[in-house]
């Protein structure tokens, strides 16, 4: 029997990119050059957001 895959929906404010490498144009003593790591603050870094259901409504 087939396994369905179960549907994530992808983050909308980085469109599942959630990690970035940013190289600054500095470079290290040993040559290597100076990166940056950001991640997606929407998601977290995940790529994916939860779905409608799971989500927490506040009241006040």
């Amino acid at each position: 029997m087939p396994q369905h895959a179960r549907r994530t929906r992808v983050c909308r404010d980085c469109d599942g990119h959630a990690t970035a490498q940013i190289t600054t144009g500095a470079r290290h003593r040993g040559g290597t050059r100076v990166t940056l790591r950001v991640t997606c603050p929407g998601c977290k870094g995940t790529g994916h957001t939860a779905p409608a259901g799971a989500l927490i409504r506040a009241r006040g």
